[in-house]
């Protein structure tokens, strides 16, 4: 038979497949096991509707690999092709039988068409210098063989099979310097790349396979035997009824698809049906990844339409935030391009990440208030991302995030919840307030929370770089503005004893405005604390940055250096003030001595470098020596 042309367009399409359209040449089994798949799919729909007692365990797919002619088969006992069919299924690219045949039976909830698109096929000839199908269709007596070698064109021939079904024969390309063909004719590849991409595919996708075995009657013999083997697990766990799911099932299938050794803190699986319908099994790892807060790290779910693996990671599903999360995502109704390895960004994709997002949110407040532990254990791994989250973007994400965000609490003595801070506040406390330092030990000695403490007012420790910048974001929480123990003001009302001890200093104007000339510039004024009690000294920062969030900016790489708007405080009621009182009226080279101490001081106590150490090691042995 003369061998016939594809359509100009369809030839095009054709050389655009073999070179540009897949990223990756071993999706070419995964395209044709689809294929296959719906094949069968096709005549049980049609046999069950006649009433012939067929069930769906009559069906397989087989695999053969021949290293002498360099052949993959890939056949199945589904409904075949006519003549016709091969003609306008392959002799036309991009027409495809199966998206016509969903049509028809869009109703049936029993079938699941893969191949929608007309163009997995030609997949093949990615790694195949000669593609041969022989099909003889359900209720037809002829069989009929297409072969082609690429964009030369096809014939189609009358050909001889017993049965109906489809067989593929690729007769594989010979390696080249550039590309490597060889891999696709070696069993434990076939192994791997159907465990990879068509493990779910609902009928058993057979090979046989050599095997080494002992020599019955010998005890050290051993003869090669031929053995029939099932690729495939077939039922995805994640669409079995929960009911019949063990944890240890869980278990075993996160730490086989997810490398982790240990098991996860929290399992997630939902059937969600509607507007758009999905499956997801979802896992919360019990440790953090050795990568997880590197650039390295790579986010993102399994996605699979109808059991079949389109992308290993696919980050779309998951905001930035929940980027721990592992596991996986089927669907049937999302809209896949012609390759079937990029997401079109539509609607279906959105709407299934949108409830994912609300699905994992509301798993972790139920972790926060029924399972503490756990939770508290989860936060430490994984609450620094969360904190990212609320910062992020301008804070678009605080109203999902700000109900997961947990900090150490000075009276609680463990790490709690807005919520819960807010539920204890005193009847005359307006401010939710925090105190940043580099640990909670050393927080919880700073002079500035010393009123606060005296008053029972509770605060919070923020010991990570990012709690200011998150919070400066989130702003008020139930209504209560967040303060800082080291701002401009406190916003309470000062104790009796407090306002008569600033009265008793009288007016130091001319003191303080000399002890901020002494610092040049170091700070934007000196003045008496209404905060400090026992302690002589403190920094507090007027403006939008804190003297904390100084320390994280000028720790990057950037030449710009940050500088908060510091204050000198000193305490009305310590000894200290009539020392540079009675300095200030008969040495006031003294009293320059005394400012930069305390100054020197004041930074210490709040982790800040000193300028000049050996000149402050001096100033305290001469004060010492006196």
């Amino acid at each position: 038979m003369a061998k016939k042309q594809f359509k100009a367009e369809s030839k095009r399409l054709l050389d655009l497949m073999i070179h540009s359209i897949y990223t990756h040449k071993e999706i070419f089994l995964r395209e044709l096991i689809s294929n296959a798949s719906d094949a069968i799919d096709k005549l049980y729909l049609i046999l069950t509707q006649k009433n012939t007692g067929v069930s769906r365990e009559d069906f397989e797919i087989w695999i053969k690999v021949d290293k002498e002619n360099r052949q993959l088969i890939i056949s199945d006992n589904g409904i075949g092709m006519t003549k016709e069919e091969l003609e306008s299924n392959l002799g036309v690219i991009a027409k495809s039988g199966s998206l016509s045949f969903k049509k028809e039976h869009e109703q049936n909830e029993d079938i699941d068409i893969i191949g929608q698109f007309g163009v997995g096929f030609y997949s093949a000839f990615m790694v195949s210098s000669k593609v041969t199908v022989t099909s003889r269709a359900y209720g037809e007596d002829q069989a009929y063989q297409w072969e082609s070698s690429g964009t030369d064109g096809y014939t189609i021939t009358e050909s001889d099979k017993s049965d109906c079904g489809t067989e593929i024969v690729l007769t594989i390309k010979q390696d080249t310097e550039d590309e490597k063909y060889d891999e696709f004719l070696q069993e434990y590849r076939i192994r791997n790349l159907v465990k990879r991409y068509s493990d779910y595919i609902r009928y058993p996708i057979k090979m046989n396979s050599e095997q080494q075995k002992l020599k019955e009657g010998t005890e050290n013999e051993y003869e090669t035997v031929i053995e029939e083997q099932i690729l495939n697990s077939m039922v995805p766990l994640w669409r079995k009824n929960k009911g019949e799911i063990k944890d240890e099932d869980y278990q075993n299938f996160y730490q086989e698809k997810f490398y982790d050794f240990i098991k996860p803190l929290k399992v997630i699986h939902t059937n969600v049906e509607g507007v758009v319908s999905y499956n997801s099994l979802l896992f919360i790892p019990s440790k953090t990844p050795f990568n997880y807060y590197t650039k390295e790290y790579e986010k993102g779910l399994q996605l699979y339409s109808s059991g079949v693996l389109i992308m290993d990671k696919c980050p779309d599903l998951l905001p930035d935030y929940f980027s721990f999360v592992k596991g996986l995502v089927d669907s049937q109704d999302l809209s896949l391009n012609i390759s079937r390895e990029m997401l079109q960004h539509d609607r279906q994709l959105k709407a299934i990440a949108t409830r994912l997002e609300k699905k994992i949110k509301s798993e972790l407040v139920e972790l926060l208030n029924k399972e503490r532990d756990k939770y508290e254990e989860f936060f430490k791994n994984f609450g620094l991302q969360l904190k990212y989250g609320l910062y992020d973007k301008f804070g678009a994400n605080k109203d999902t995030l700000k109900d997961l965000i947990l900090f150490y609490s000075s009276t609680e003595k463990k790490p709690v919840a807005l919520s819960e801070y807010v539920s204890r506040m005193k009847l005359d406390q307006k401010y939710i307030y925090y105190a940043a330092g580099a640990s909670v030990e050393r927080i919880d000695k700073l002079p500035q929370t010393e009123l606060l403490k005296d008053k029972g007012y509770e605060i919070l420790y923020f010991t990570d770089d990012v709690d200011e910048f998150a919070i400066q974001i989130l702003h008020e929480f139930d209504g209560k503005e967040f303060k800082s123990v080291s701002g401009d003001d406190l916003g309470i009302e000062e104790s009796k004893d407090n306002d008569e001890a600033i009265k008793e200093a009288g007016d130091n104007k001319e003191l303080f405005d000399f002890m901020k000339e002494t610092l040049d510039g170091k700070v934007s004024e000196v003045r008496l604390s209404q905060r400090l009690k026992s302690h002589p000294v403190c920094l507090t920062s007027g403006g939008g940055i804190s003297i904390e969030m100084e320390k994280v900016l000028n720790a990057m790489p950037t030449d710009e250096k940050i500088k908060a708007e510091k204050v000198l405080e000193i305490n009305a009621s310590h000894p200290v003030l009539d020392t540079l009182k009675k300095a200030f009226v008969s040495d006031k080279e003294q009293v320059k001595k005394y400012t930069e101490l305390l100054y020197n001081q004041a930074l210490l106590i709040e982790g800040l470098p000193i300028e000049d150490p050996v000149a402050f090691s001096n100033a305290v042995c001469e004060l010492i020596a006196r």
